[in-house]
């Protein structure tokens, strides 16, 4: 028994029965299909690039589709996580701090997807024991395997009738085997049985390992992943296998030997220049007439639709391998050794030197080590600056000095989120007579707060709650270089992680000495955007948003855009080795200044 009579008895709550799977209102059984995509072997092989490419060609076809993370671990969400622990906390419009997989998705699908997209076990959980406190559950006694799998279904089925889509891809977090997304794995296998035949397709990423001591691909590791999901219920559609180079006839012959898998569905997801290019390799594989197969929506696809959509895209994979015009820009931060932590800058420069036809090297500058008698000599080779986001006193220094090497010799600079506040302080400190300046959260007793946490949010409680967060319109000031790089728009939309603000007492004495504001909140006195004039600084732009997060494959961030193209400007026109003049706004230093620039 499958479709509305399964699913309206399984919907009932009783102790007559051992079903429970809530059904929204709204939810259609065999309208949606699901593709749900587990990772094997190890983490960070690349589920949510799977899934954001397969999206991308499901939707080119003329298909809507959205997707939903799962992640197991017990954090409601992910802002309070270390980026050491799992790469950069990505931020929605709606305030919803979570996986960097989601900002994949919005990148790869141009979607702006909300909470609903993002779901944590600390989320399900909390919703289970609410419940339960409520009367819920009807007196049972709540278990995992019910009521626990029953919510998650439930957050599955609701997502699918508030976006209507076609087919809903579910990325499960974590690898088979672990503890925390068992029930997780679970969920998936009951929900195949309730949807029915051709309702749900399975996709498993494993990692095919080349040691360099053999000299060949092993598929071992992969084979015994393969039964233990197998052990789990799950038996898979498709298997993705990620490898260094391409994975070769014979080990692909044995996972389908191992797996029931065909062979055509067995596909090599070996490395390339760039997670754009993962949709054309997935359809040269045939992977996505494969799921198309399997979730027999054959006639839903729009071959008009996919050859324009297809086209746009490959003009820019195109574009991104033409680009030519070599520029390197510097990213001073922290976290530099995990790449993981500015995935989304890394890809918005990528966006905005595909469009302008440069080749863009990134090199990686870790900001504690960055002192100041060495700043020169270890950004001399740089064509723009890029200071990112970031909490906390660790590396400042470093970002000080390598603001003012920006500032001062004219280098293209851009400011992310703390950048902003970062440059507000160094302009301060060495162009406004206020040597102290700092930020309140370095220096709580600083007799120049130039950077504070404002009384409206001293007022909201808890680490991760009393934070700027999402989508907040920001008022444009007119001929500025925000103004240009909205066409003249009156405000914009961005998007924010922070709790520090620009003390507004300070704001006159910043703009007397030139530091213009350029960009404001609609209906409070917060500073957002800031610049130096075009004829005293090739380009010095900081922002309080994260712009990276709203940069697009085929829209680039306009921050990222003039920070490039002033870095080609730069790099045809300016000798590294020289310096500009000093800037007549810096203020002669005393000793305690230099000790704290």
């Amino acid at each position: 028994m499958h479709g509305e009579d399964l699913l309206a008895s399984l919907s009932d709550v009783s102790d007559e029965t051992e079903f429970y799977t809530p059904m929204p209102a709204g939810y259609k059984p065999g309208q949606t299909k699901f593709v749900a995509v587990f990772g094997t072997v190890m983490s960070g092989l690349g589920k949510g690039i799977f899934a954001s490419s397969m999206a991308k060609v499901m939707q080119d076809k003329g298909l809507a589709v959205t997707p939903i993370k799962l992640e197991g671990y017990l954090n409601r969400d992910s802002g309070t996580l270390n980026p050491y622990r799992h790469g950069e906390v990505f931020v929605l419009d709606d305030g919803m701090e979570c996986d960097m997989d989601l900002g994949t998705y919005e990148r790869m699908l141009d979607q702006n997807l909300s909470r609903l997209n993002f779901c944590t076990s600390g989320q399900i959980f909390s919703q289970v024991l609410e419940k339960e406190r409520r009367g819920g559950y009807l007196g049972r006694d709540v278990q995992m395997i019910p009521h626990v799998t029953g919510e998650v279904k439930g957050r599955l089925r609701e997502l699918a009738v508030v976006s209507g889509a076609d087919i809903v891809f579910v990325e499960i977090g974590g690898t088979v085997g672990d503890h925390e997304n068992a029930y997780l794995i679970e969920a998936m296998r009951e929900l195949q049985y309730e949807e029915g035949p051709g309702s749900c397709c399975f996709v498993v990423l494993t990692y095919i390992l080349e040691p360099p001591a053999l000299g060949e691909q092993k598929s071992k590791p992969a084979q015994l992943n393969m039964q233990r999901l197998n052990a789990a219920g799950i038996h898979p559609h498709i298997i993705a296998c990620r490898a260094r180079k391409p994975v070769v006839k014979k080990v692909r012959e044995k996972l389908a030997l191992h797996s029931n898998v065909p062979m055509a569905r067995v596909f090599s997801m070996h490395d390339c220049e760039s997670v754009n290019l993962i949709p054309e390799m997935l359809r040269s594989a045939g992977i996505d007439q494969a799921v198309l197969e399997l979730l027999n929506l054959e006639e839903k696809a729009d071959q008009d639709s996919e050859q324009e959509a297809r086209g746009a895209w490959n003009t820019y994979t195109q574009q991104f391998r033409e680009a030519n015009k070599p520029i390197t820009i510097g990213i001073t931060g922290k976290y530099t050794s995990l790449r993981d932590s500015y995935a989304s800058i890394i890809q918005a420069l990528e966006h905005a030197g595909t469009h302008l036809g440069a080749k863009v090297q990134i090199e990686w500058i870790d900001s504690t080590m960055l002192a100041d008698d060495a700043v020169a000599q270890m950004l001399q080779r740089l064509h723009g600056i890029i200071v990112p986001g970031g909490f906390g006193t660790r590396g400042a220094d470093g970002k000080l000095a390598s603001v003012r090497h920006a500032r001062q010799q004219g280098i293209p600079y851009l400011g992310l989120c703390y950048g902003f506040q970062i440059a507000v302080i160094e302009f301060a400190r060495n162009c406004c007579s206020m040597p102290q300046a700092n930020t309140t959260e370095i220096d709580p007793d600083t007799a120049f707060p130039v950077v504070d946490i404002l009384p409206e949010q001293k007022l909201i409680e808890g680490l991760g709650g009393n934070m700027r967060l999402g989508g907040h319109d920001v008022v444009i000031k007119p001929g500025s270089i925000l103004a240009g790089m909205y066409d003249q728009a009156k405000s914009v939309q961005l998007r924010f992680r922070h709790r520090y603000e620009v003390d507004p007492q300070f704001i006159e004495r910043l703009e007397d000495k030139g530091l213009i504001f350029s960009g404001k909140a609609a209906k409070h006195p917060i500073m957002q955007v800031l610049e130096l004039p075009p004829d005293t600084h090739p380009y010095f732009v900081a922002t309080q948003a994260h712009a990276e997060l709203t940069s697009r494959p085929l829209a680039p961030s306009p921050f990222f855009l003039g920070l490039v193209q002033a870095a080609l400007r730069f790099s045809g026109s300016t000798d590294l080795g020289s310096t500009n003049p000093k800037d007549p706004n810096d203020a002669e230093q005393s000793p305690q200044a230099a000790e704290t620039a």
